[in-house]
This record gives C-alpha cells, structure tokens and sequence, in this order.
C-alpha cells in the first residue's frame, strides 16, 4: 500500500515536471529564444528604449535575425540593449550596421531593426557595439501631427472665407462675365508683339549703326576712326585754346584800360576827364564849334559872291554845264 502511494507520488511529479517543463519551452518558443540554435552577442546604445522589453524580435532587413537578451542602464542618458543574434547572421551583420528601434506594424511591440552600412566593412564579431540612430518618438509625432492639424484648420478657415468673399463680390464676377477682356486682352496681345518686332528692328538697325561706326562709315565713324581728323580736331582745340588764352590777356587789358579810365574820371585828371567832366571845356569847345559854323557861313556867302563876279562867272558856268553831263550819260547806264 505504502509502495503504491509513493508511485503515485512520483507520478505525480513527474507529471507536474513535465507540465512545468512544456510551459517554459512554450514561453520560450513564444520570445524566440532559440533555445536550441547557436547565437552570439551583439550590442547597441540608445538614448531612449521606447517600450522595448526581454525577448522582443530583433530583424535584419526585415528578417528575424534573434532576440533581445537583456536591456541595462549605463547611465542617466544611455541605455545598452545586448542583442541575442543568430549565427547565421555572423557572415551577413557587419561593424558598420546601425540599429533603431521601431514598431511591429502600426501599433504593434517594439523591436530592434538592423540596417546595413553605406560602405563595406568589417563583420561584426561577439561583443560589438552597433552605431544607433535616433528614432522618432510617437509623443513628438502625435504632437507634430496636432500642430499641422491646427494650422491646416487656421489655413481651410481663411481659405473659406476668401470663397466666400469671393462668391460675394459681384465686381468681381461682372470682370469675370464680361466678354470685351479677351478680345481687349487679344489687342494688348498683338501690340505687345508689334512693339517686340518694333523693338528687335530698333536693336538690329542700332547694331548696324556700332557695326559702321566700328568699320569708320559715316561722320561719326570718320571722327571716331580716322586718325587724321583726330590730329585736326586735336589742332582745333588747342587753337581754340590758344584764341582763348589770348581773348583772356585781351579782357585783361581792357580790363586794366577801362579802370584807368574810370580812375582819370573820378580823380579829375586826364584828358577824358576835361573833355566828359569839364564845364570851362565844354563851354569852349561849344564857343569854337559856333565860330566854325559861323565861319562856314561866312565861307559860303564868299563863295556866293565869287560865282557872280564877272571874273569867275565864266569858270562856274562851265562847272555847271559839266555837271549835267555827267548826270545825263549815267542816266542810261543806271537803267
């Protein structure tokens, strides 16, 4: 009886061991352990672990590659993930592979992504530390996401409230509906391109012109070109400037000539002060222009007298007959 209960008691634990034993290779193979692969580690540092736990699947280019071993603050800022890697992936996995964490999905369970690097490099052999990028963070997407939602309501609002006033605005509707601005715009249109034709004429005839200026054709080319007319007009202005500085010295002594003038008339010597300024002189020279003409008449009386002497009657006649003459014989030749 007593050997029959002690069996059933080793039945019993061996059933209990066995069940145990079953649930944990369960659990195990529900993490991918690989309880019965070969694996080797790899590590990786990041600022922030974002959820990610024991066990959680580690994926090389999208394929399973292990499993996160354990995870370990180094310090306030820094925490290390030991990556539970797959042997396989000893030949693929190399020093310069950066590892992030990610989603499973949209919203599924964190997992470590291993991407390989830009250039070729060494493999990655037990105990390597991986290079880390910093992943977006959902908080600072959702509040990202909130911010461009709020301005993109800012933006449809105004945008509503333009239509609106536009749909309101009946000038602008009355411009829209009047069927004289495509033909007005079909004028302007056409002017435009007269004036570009005008316009690239003007620019051709213009190069013409620099191109005969250039080649010394026409009275511009020959001043701009010609060597000679340069020496000449280059003659010219230094004669011109000669004239100038001498019609200078010239202004200077009539300058000099009219201040010696004004000096004799205001200090009272000189002759032009006797002659301008001299009472007793003028009335002089009035006594002697009286007694010329007085003279004159006197002249003219003696004269009168002398052409009705007997003596000289004969000598004035014949001065006379003269006289008329020469009148007579240039009468035709004036006609």
């Amino acid at each position: 009886m007593a050997k029959a209960r002690f069996n059933n008691v080793k039945l019993g634990a061996f059933v209990i061991a066995g069940l145990v034993f079953l649930v944990i290779l369960l659990y195990l193979i529900g993490k991918n352990r690989n309880i019965f692969g070969s694996n080797y580690e790899l590590k990786a540092r990041f600022d922030n672990a974002q959820g990610l736990v024991k066990g959680s699947n580690i994926r090389f280019a999208g394929i399973q590659a292990g499993t996160v071993k354990s995870i370990t603050f180094i310090n306030d800022t820094v925490i290390e993930v030991t990556l539970f890697v797959n042997t396989d992936m000893k030949t693929i996995i190399r020093k310069n592979a950066i590892a992030s964490i990610s989603t499973d999905g949209l919203v599924g369970n964190k997992v470590v992504n291993i991407a390989p690097g830009a250039e070729l490099a060494a493999l990655a052999v037990e105990g390597d530390i991986l290079y880390s990028k910093k992943t977006l963070k959902t908080d600072e997407m959702l509040v990202t996401l909130n911010e461009t939602n709020e301005n993109v309501a800012v933006i449809t609002a105004g945008l509503k409230e333009t239509v609106a006033r536009l749909n309101n605005s009946s000038a602008l509707w009355a411009l829209l509906n009047d069927n004289s601005i495509p033909q007005d715009l079909k004028a302007s249109i056409a002017n435009i391109h007269r004036a570009t034709i005008r316009a690239g004429s003007m620019t051709n005839n213009l190069d013409g012109m620099v191109k005969d200026i250039r080649n010394g054709k026409g009275s511009l080319g020959s001043i701009l070109t010609d060597t000679i007319l340069a020496q000449k007009l280059n003659e010219a202005v230094d004669k011109i400037t000669s004239v100038g500085d001498e019609a200078e010295h010239l202004a200077v002594a009539i300058n000099k000539t009219v201040a010696g003038i004004d000096k004799d008339l205001n200090s009272g010597q000189g002759v032009l002060h006797t002659l301008l300024k001299d009472p007793n002189t003028t009335k002089k020279l009035n006594k002697s222009l009286d007694n010329i003409q007085q003279g004159t008449n006197k002249f003219n009386e003696s004269m009168e007298a002398l052409q009705h002497n007997f003596l000289l009657r004969g000598y004035f006649k014949r001065q006379d007959k003269k006289k008329a003459r020469e009148q007579q014989d240039s009468i035709p030749a004036e006609e």
